[in-house]
């Protein structure tokens, strides 16, 4: 016990072991050297006959054994102190000559074999002895002065945050398994990222170069591909993702019972687009599916209307497209039933237009009350309500968007069973507002169909996920794990999210997703993470230094597992997250903080060999020329037929309004 009288006996006995060293080193040199204490006058009968008789000892006869003894009890005192510590004291010096002089101290009979003259002889070797005893005793003084923590450089405490991931492999049918490497105090361990349930969702974060598409999301293709996904993808930089997913198909058809069907969404290029209507009459079954299309068109069209959903002037715009839509469906069977043909009817002139869709009974209730104002010469209320929906619509009156939107080379049922597909929708970043309101409307009717039980498993990945409106994230995350939906966002933070879907939205889905996985990010989506790890526990050392005597005193406490400050200073391709286990699969290790290993050498090689996405058709402008005049007047045939059919019946007649 550090009581004050054993530490006073501790300190007597140390005094002593080290004043019993010093007199068995005086006996051995009086003994060994009996020319120069003759010298120098210091042998005397009183005590020289008294150390004669303890020289007949074996352990202070014996020239080894007394140098050993001394130098022991030198060791062992020197052991027990504790000399007041000092920062600047280093170990390497007062270690080497502490070695030194214990070598000079031991094997200082060597002198022998140089020095023949025996009073130089024995100069030579009390000096040996005393200089060696010396540098011991200096340098084991100095080493009980250094601190042994001074050499820790940890200043951002990395080493402390560490903390066991998992390092199986878990495979099942659906799983995505990233190798990965971690720190574990000071050790580089193996570990793997095993998404082994992908349908639970999975959001990937990360600022620009941070490796999500490279590390995570180009995986997530390959290996779901290679599993026999059926899979639609994003693809905000077309063709990055849709170049891995085309040739991922190409090298695992074997993987389906019947190989799927490589589709294309390309404005750009239409050569390489297949076409697609994504207002098919054959998939919207009643009016909300109208109504649905019309709020996705425009919320992708208007993005701070998301914000401000359930006003008058954003609802109105909203149920006039919905009147618009549903017409078109019900109009000879759907005939007419696209986007481009939905655009070029709202243009019409108000008469024309709203005679045509009173015709409709189903739609009566949202077309009246702009009957109503219209009527009413109310003419400033009508421009607010509609004229909103008809300049945002004409955004999308484009040659090339209406080639592609006017008819369909496929269906948007990835999962079919019968006819199973792989779709790529490619964006533009130097025109995502309106290219993104169209793949919005896709994106809209595709969950929707996936949705559905008897489906196959399929993958629906979205690239930079913000840049699209998708109505009902949320709810697909939610319902869709049971239809075996599994669902990849990418997003680059937190704050992204939260500007275009508002805060409510983006945060049902932070909080929806059950697999995160996330590189550099900062404020609030840091701080998210940081908290969704938890506490781990976590050694402290604090050290106290004043003129008497230093202190230092060890503790542990709980603290952030990944704190804030390292989510924010993440290399590219680490990641920090959480993963997602199954009742078959239970994983005890959720948390991960490593380095995803990619074979570089590997992948290059793969993209060197990589098969160019073919060419749907050859396209020139006549034929999408042509396609954009003939909506036109397929619109204002419609239009006009319906007026000549409504004149001719007396029911009707009465229902057209004529110009004011």
């Amino acid at each position: 016990m550090a009581t004050g009288e054993n530490v006073q006996a501790l300190r007597k006995i140390l005094d002593l072991t080290r004043k019993a060293s010093i007199a068995v080193l005086l006996v051995h040199l009086y003994l060994e050297l009996p020319i120069l204490f003759d010298r120098w006058g210091l042998v005397k009968p009183l005590w020289d006959n008294f150390i004669q008789e303890m020289g007949n000892l074996p352990f202070l006869g014996q020239a080894l054994y007394a140098r050993s003894l001394s130098l022991g009890l030198l060791l062992i005192s020197l052991m027990g102190a504790k000399g007041k510590k000092d920062v600047k004291v280093k170990w390497p010096f007062p270690l080497l000559c502490l070695v030194l002089g214990g070598s000079i101290f031991m094997f200082s009979n060597y002198w022998n074999k140089l020095i023949k003259d025996t009073l130089l002889l024995s100069v030579c070797y009390g000096i040996s002895m005393v200089m060696g005893y010396l540098m011991v005793l200096w340098g084991g003084g100095r080493l009980s002065r250094f601190l042994k923590d001074q050499d820790n450089k940890g200043v951002f405490n990395y080493e402390n945050e560490t903390f066991p991931q998992e390092e199986r492999k878990l495979v099942n049918e659906y799983s995505v398994n990233l190798p990965a490497k971690y720190q574990l105090k000071n050790k580089v361990r193996n570990s793997w990222i095993n998404i082994i349930n992908p349908f639970r969702a999975l959001l990937v974060l990360g600022t620009p170069g941070s490796g999500k598409s490279y590390f995570v999301i180009r995986h997530v293709i390959t290996q779901h591909i290679a599993k026999g996904f059926s899979m639609f993808v994003y693809d905000f930089k077309y063709d990055d993702l849709s170049r891995i997913a085309y040739n991922a198909l190409l090298k695992n058809k074997k993987a389906y019972e019947i190989p799927p069907e490589f589709y294309t969404i390309n404005f750009d290029d239409l050569s390489h687009s297949h076409r697609c209507n994504p207002l098919e009459p054959s998939t919207m079954l009643d009016i909300t599916d109208a109504s649905e299309s019309s709020r996705t068109i425009m919320m992708g069209l208007n993005r701070e209307w998301i914000k401000k959903q359930g006003d008058f002037f954003v609802e109105s715009p909203i149920n006039f497209l919905t009147a618009v839509i549903w017409f078109l469906k019900r109009y000879q069977k759907g005939k007419y039933c696209t986007l481009p043909h939905v655009i070029e009817m709202m243009q019409t002139d108000y008469d024309k237009l709203f005679s045509v869709l009173r015709c409709e009974p189903e739609i009566e209730v949202l077309i009246n009350p702009f009957v109503s104002a219209y009527l009413q010469g109310a003419a400033e209320q009508l421009e607010g309500q509609i004229a909103s929906a008809k300049i945002t619509m004409a955004r999308l009156s484009s040659p090339q968007l209406y080639y592609v939107l006017s008819e369909s080379e496929f269906t948007l049922d990835v999962n079919n069973p019968q006819k199973p597909k792989i779709v790529c929708m490619g964006n533009n970043p130097q025109k995502q507002q309106v290219y993104g309101a169209v793949l919005s409307l896709y994106i809209s009717r595709i969950t929707k169909l996936v949705n559905q039980k008897g489906k196959l498993k399929s993958s629906l990945i979205f690239d930079e996920f913000p840049t699209i409106y998708f109505n009902g994230i949320d709810n697909l995350i939610a319902t869709a794990r049971s239809n075996k939906v599994a669902t990849c966002l990418g997003v680059q933070d937190y704050s992204q999210l939260k500007k275009d879907y508002g805060r409510e939205q983006a945060e049902v889905i932070m909080n929806t997703v059950g697999n995160i996985v996330s590189g550099q990010v900062l404020g609030d989506t840091a701080k998210q993470l940081s908290d969704r790890f938890g506490k781990i526990r976590q050694s402290r050392q604090s050290r106290s230094i004043n003129s008497n005597d230093t202190s230092v005193s060890h503790s542990t406490q709980l603290d952030l597992a990944v704190p804030q400050s390292t989510i924010a200073s993440l290399s590219s391709g680490e990641f920090v997250g959480l993963v997602a286990d199954t009742p078959d699969q239970p994983i005890e290790l959720k948390g991960f903080h490593s380095k995803i290993i990619n074979d570089h050498g590997s992948i290059k090689r793969e993209e060197d060999g990589y098969q160019e996405i073919p060419a749907c058709r050859t396209l020139g402008d006549r034929e999408v020329m042509d396609n954009y005049k003939r909506i036109k007047a397929e619109v204002n045939e419609l239009v006009e037929s319906e007026l000549e059919r409504m004149m001719d019946s007396p029911g009707l007649a009465g229902m057209i309004i004529q110009k004011r």
